[in-house]
């Protein structure tokens, strides 16, 4: 059974217990012993070295469980209180909600429940947004002229890009944006739109960056991805030597979705909330302009160079905070044979 099959069943049927686990609401300890339990939709890769700064700066030990954003949700609200997890660092605002639904997450303490804007955070101050991403449109300049880039994610299914569109379904973010637009556009609009990826053979990749080594180098001419893998690849390679580039659709496009990583308290412990402050300070914001290149949401703290400022971002009106039904996104894009 897929990665994806296992998580679109464990999520869906962890959701049936939802008023259950609602009823019983989030855990809380006094203690501030042991090791901080941190289950983590972020790779290891990425944010390991971002955990062990944590314990050399602040002494407390972290025991981080990885897995995929939505089979960690599912395993979450299928644990319910039992959970050793204090800490939920996810991918995306969709997997957040989906717990938050199961009233798994206590409240944010006050010093950091309203420092980021509004709009990348929970309004009942169950989770925050720690950093932002847009998601873009990534282009084969040599097959297709800046001009020529759809200005909407729904132009996509025309056939003259039969076989040239890339996309990745079991991603997280793709998962986010599918909901974003169910959200925005209705899920008979959705679901005919996927179905027409599929019939205007869509290409199917594992991960963002491999969508764009497929623009990059001309395997595909569009694809779906988050802006921050273009400028890790420029970073890495230099800006001049990427075939590929990117676009963002026209205002009010789901294409142009702008999610967070977030983060969410399972307990209320001592550790739990210096960890959750730490994210939010300014020196790991800047860890992540840095590290990632995705946007940081402490006001204070600029994002990377070349970037376009985030308040200038247009995609749909959707409250991130509505994009919990992540079940229901899985159980679509089975149905349409994309997972």
């Amino acid at each position: 059974m897929s990665r994806s099959r296992r998580a679109l069943l464990g999520l869906a049927a962890a959701t049936l217990a939802l008023p259950l686990l609602a009823a019983c609401g989030g855990g809380s300890s006094d203690s501030a012993d042991g090791p901080l339990t941190i289950y983590s939709g972020r790779s290891e890769e990425l944010v390991g070295p971002l955990f062990a700064q944590f314990t050399e700066q602040t002494g407390i030990a972290v025991e981080a469980r990885y897995g995929d954003t939505a089979e960690l949700a599912a395993q979450l609200i299928e644990e319910g209180d039992a959970s050793p997890a204090q800490v939920y660092f996810a991918q995306d605002a969709g997997a957040l909600g989906a717990v938050d639904a199961a009233g798994l997450f206590v409240p944010l303490p006050a010093s950091v429940a309203t420092t980021v804007p509004e709009a990348y955070r929970a309004p009942n101050g169950s989770w925050t947004g720690v950093t932002g991403r847009a998601r873009v449109i990534a282009y084969d300049p040599e097959q297709v002229p800046a001009a020529d880039v759809p200005q909407s994610v729904f132009d996509l299914t025309d056939p003259k890009w039969r076989g040239q569109v890339a996309i990745a379904p079991t991603n997280a973010s793709f998962q986010a944006f599918v909901t974003a637009m169910r959200v925005s556009q209705g899920d008979d609009v959705t679901k005919q739109w996927l179905e027409g990826l599929v019939a205007n053979d869509v290409q199917i990749y594992e991960k963002n960056g491999l969508i764009l080594d497929a623009v990059d180098t001309g395997q595909a001419q569009l694809g779906l991805i988050n802006h921050y893998y273009w400028y890790e690849k420029a970073a890495e390679v230099g800006a001049d030597a990427m075939r590929a580039q990117i676009a963002f659709t026209k205002p009010d496009d789901p294409g142009s979705l702008v999610n967070v990583a977030g983060v969410g308290m399972l307990k209320d412990t001592p550790n739990a909330t210096k960890f959750v402050e730490w994210l939010l300070s300014p020196q790991t914001q800047q860890w992540f302009v840095e590290n990632t290149w995705e946007y940081p949401l402490l006001p204070s703290v600029a994002a990377a160079e070349g970037l376009p400022p985030l308040d200038t971002l247009r995609g749909p009106d959707v409250p991130l905070a509505e994009l919990a039904d992540l079940p229901g996104t899985l159980v679509m894009l089975e149905d349409v044979g994309l997972i």
